[in-house]
């Protein structure tokens, strides 16, 4: 059975930074694409960041610079590091993973950017 479980949400001022923790079971990171994803009130949800098995990293235009995406295989984890957040990085973000063609989704986890 997959599981995906995020941590490290949580109230931020801006210029702040977070890091993002996805534990995962049952699904190895270090051998399939995992990404994290992002949705805020109203709009539709969209990747932030990804990784494949071979380590290559991908990000939105609006986080380039900003967002790191890691993994430790030891501990099957991957992490979002997330600096100089803005405001409109707002959002419930959630880790995925392709496991043996299906996609599995974590429950997310809150980033509020705010003053």
């Amino acid at each position: 059975q997959v599981r995906l479980v995020e941590s490290g949400g949580g109230l931020v001022q801006p210029g702040g930074s977070l890091k993002l923790s996805c534990a995962a079971s049952g699904i190895i990171v270090s051998i399939t694409t995992m990404g994290w994803y992002r949705q805020a009130p109203g709009k539709e949800r969209e990747l932030v960041a990804s990784i494949t098995h071979r380590g290559i990293q991908s990000y939105a235009d609006s986080v380039k610079g900003r967002f790191t995406i890691s993994r430790d295989i030891v501990q099957n984890t991957i992490y979002l590091q997330a600096n100089s957040l803005k405001p409109d990085d707002t959002a419930v973000y959630y880790c995925s993973g392709t496991w043996i063609r299906s996609d599995y989704w974590g429950q997310g986890t809150q980033v509020t950017v705010s003053s």
